[in-house]
């Protein structure tokens, strides 16, 4: 029988929250390929312009579980920094998961710095474990944004 279940994730950066949300989560597929290269070999908008509805793939190198994923951006605001999107395929849809669901919302913190608060809601498939795997997730979202933050740190001039 299968089963939902969820993860939740907290980082702090000193980024404000507009630029972390729109380099981190908005142009990621723009940067991934540039700032992790190791993991993501390509990423590019499927369908739509970046509002509700769209889709964008990310190809990843040999080093990881699967070859692709495409989301979907399901809800969007994107003054107040969040944003929900489905897996709709790759990323192990049909055979570990039936359905994933990321709920980001980066909010300001004190002294101009963020919190990225990112929650992760997945029905396995039946006879699926993924203890490990979330761990992993846990630590690719923390690494996606880190690796934002310090692109934004070391160019201050960037997605202001």
């Amino acid at each position: 029988m299968a089963y939902t279940n969820s993860w939740n994730l907290e980082i702090a950066s000193p980024v404000a929250a507009p630029r972390l949300f729109r380099a981190a989560v908005m142009d990621w597929h723009t940067l991934a390929p540039k700032l992790a290269s190791h993991v993501v070999a390509s990423a590019h908008p499927v369908d739509g312009d970046g509002n509700v509805g769209s889709v964008r793939q990310f190809s990843f190198t040999s080093g990881m579980p699967f070859g692709f994923m495409k989301e979907r951006l399901e809800f969007l605001d994107a003054d107040k920094c969040e944003c929900k999107s489905t897996l709709v395929e790759g990323g192990g849809v049909g055979v570990a998961i039936e359905t994933a669901t990321s709920h980001i919302k980066v909010e300001p913190a004190a002294g101009g710095g963020s919190v990225v608060k990112v929650d992760s809601t997945y029905k396995l498939l039946p006879g699926v474990d993924v203890k490990d795997e979330i761990v992993k997730a846990k630590e690719s979202v923390t690494a996606i944004f880190k690796a934002a933050e310090a692109y934004l740190v070391a160019n201050p001039d960037a997605y202001n």
